[in-house]
């Protein structure tokens, strides 16, 4: 951007607070929460919510543990109206749960929104006015004494109806565009509005400071709660409440910082959705609260359904790298990033939850493990053999990894593209257990001599260049004896550097899959692999792959450069 441009804004201007103490605070506690999915929320949606969808939304909110929800603006349209009589004729408001409404500063406007909550038990009633600089100058072209007397006039006729209703209600003011107004003067407004109300510590009212556009980074939120904290009456009587908006990208850092600043009540919607670039994401920030060891107080432990409730009603998808909710948040494409999370998993026990590149254990809500490692040409050995593992069960030995993670690069390389799982286990399958060029298993069986219980007999039947062959051998073992069988046919270049096997799978029926390394005299190196319910039989499979696999290294080195071998 050009000077010309740059030059129409201007950096926003410091809090003088240099003893504040927010920075050297923690957070060691959830705040009340309340939800504004069906006012700030619906209102921000290109298509608003029917009556079938607002009700499922705030089904949702009660079940997972919002005593707060904002159900709407009765006083701004007939649906808004209906909809919270519809809650409170039919009983669908759960005990214990305040419905919240909000209403400008206008006498009509409250007199409409004590309509719609009469015959409900306990009510928040939320006022705001706009108290802005700009605001004041652009929108409404009033001075200060105005817009104050605004929010007395308005706290007052509030007060009046409350005192009229058998309904409880909790009183909520908003001086809006808090962030835009001279802090001095949102103290004045909020001091002249609590003096009306007349709270008490037993009686305590919402003072709500919402960020509508946030105009600074979120440190300057943090200063301005703060200062104004310490500025504003009887705060034992008042409960301070955030709300902010994600226009810097900063909602939810702006909230803790304002939680630490004195915070207790954040006001936000379920992933964000709000005007412009949206409202505080509440999930974001209680399962930030969970990974540090503090009870959100919401329960988040089935992601998966909050994600399809939100999608449903408000027809806006949860990103795929949303933080904790998104589909791929829980991945790794990249091999360092496989690796380290693959050999966390491995030594992860019971106590805390201690894996690289995952600061939340995917369970806790409600997510597998199955999508944490998917491979494509960035992946390394270590996605590969997490793969390998938790799909199909195959432990590869530490120096096979490096090995089998170079065929399936070779394979996202070819395709292009993410692989799944089952292409891994078919290159795996083609690479390793069908591996029978030129040399083809046929059989294997073996026996301890009679006369000496340290010798061991092999008898190994393959086929080599189409001809079929009976070897023999004798050993310290069945591999070994194996290995002196081959030598028979010629095939005694070699030497055995590696051997382990395991079960596939439980019970006595399982499969035996073996691992075996050789190295050729002429310093070809390879695995091989062999799977077989006899684990003599599986071993020698495996060694008979590890040679052939040798043997198409070997001519893939001797190839000419550019020219095409086919894998075996």
């Amino acid at each position: 951007m050009h000077q010309g441009v740059i030059d129409k804004y201007r950096p926003f201007p410091a809090i003088d607070l240099p003893d504040r103490a927010w920075p050297n605070r923690t957070i060691d506690r959830a705040p009340i929460w309340c939800s504004v999915d069906l006012r700030d929320g619906n209102q921000a949606l290109i298509n608003p919510m029917n009556l079938q969808q607002k009700l499922s939304m705030f089904s949702l909110l009660a079940d997972i543990g919002f005593k707060e929800i904002e159900v709407g603006f009765p006083s701004a349209a007939a649906v808004e109206f209906d909809f919270v009589r519809t809650l409170i004729d039919h009983g669908l408001i759960p005990d214990g749960v305040y419905p919240q409404v909000l209403t400008q500063a206008r006498d009509h406007l409250i007199q409409r929104t004590f309509d719609a909550i009469e015959g409900t038990p306990q009510a928040i009633v939320h006022l705001y006015n706009s108290t802005s600089e700009l605001q004041r100058r652009v929108v409404f072209r009033k001075d200060r004494a105005a817009i104050r007397r605004i929010a007395v006039d308005g706290t007052r006729l509030v007060r009046e109806l409350a005192g009229r209703t058998d309904t409880e209600v909790v009183y909520e003011y908003s001086p809006e565009s808090f962030t835009g107004t001279e802090l001095d003067f949102a103290v004045e407004v909020c001091d002249a509005v609590i003096e009306v109300w007349d709270p008490a510590p037993e009686r305590r009212m919402i003072v709500n400071l919402p960020a509508t556009v946030e105009l600074a980074t979120p440190n300057v939120y943090a200063d301005q709660i703060e200062w104004f904290l310490r500025h504003v009456q009887r705060r034992d009587s008042i409960i301070l409440s955030l709300h902010t908006h994600n226009d810097r990208g900063t909602g939810v850092a702006a909230t803790e910082l304002g939680l630490l600043a004195g915070g207790e009540r954040v006001e936000g919607t379920l992933f964000g959705n709000g005007e412009r670039t949206g409202n505080v994401d509440i999930v974001t920030v209680a399962l930030n609260l969970y990974t540090q060891g503090v009870d959100p107080g919401l329960q988040l432990s089935d992601l998966s359904r909050l994600i399809e409730v939100s999608d449903a009603c408000t027809e806006l998808p949860v990103g795929p790298r949303h933080p904790y909710a998104g589909e791929l948040v829980f991945t790794a494409f990249s091999g360092s990033h496989q690796d380290a999370i693959n050999k966390g998993m491995a030594a992860q026990g019971d106590g805390l939850w201690e894996v690289p590149y995952l600061p939340i254990d995917p369970t806790d809500i409600g997510r597998s493990y199955q999508a944490i490692i998917r491979i494509n040409s960035q992946s390394g050995k270590g996605g590969v053999a997490y793969v390998m593992e938790n799909e199909f069960g195959c432990q590869l030995p530490k120096t096979m990894q490096p090995e089998v993670g170079l065929v399936v690069q070779e394979l996202t390389d070819r395709a292009g593209r993410e692989v799944n799982a089952a292409e891994i286990w078919d290159v795996f399958r083609q690479e390793y257990l069908e591996a029978d060029r030129p040399i083809r298993f046929l059989d294997y069986a073996f026996a301890s001599d009679e006369q000496d219980s340290s010798l061991v007999h092999g008898r190994l039947t393959v086929e080599i260049a189409g001809k079929e062959m009976y070897l023999s051998g004798s050993g310290n073992g069945p591999i070994d004896a194996l290995k002196s069988a081959l030598g028979q046919a010629g095939w005694d270049d070699f030497e055995l550097t590696h051997y382990s096997e395991h079960a596939l799978g439980q019970g006595t029926d399982s499969t035996a899959i073996a691992y075996i390394q050789v190295l050729r005299d002429d310093g070809t190196q390879r695995f091989g692999a062999g799977t077989h319910p006899n684990i003599a039989k599986a071993s020698a499979l495996a060694l008979i792959s590890a040679l052939n696999r040798t043997v198409s290294a070997s001519a893939r080195r001797a190839a000419p450069q550019g020219s095409a071998l086919p894998v075996t």
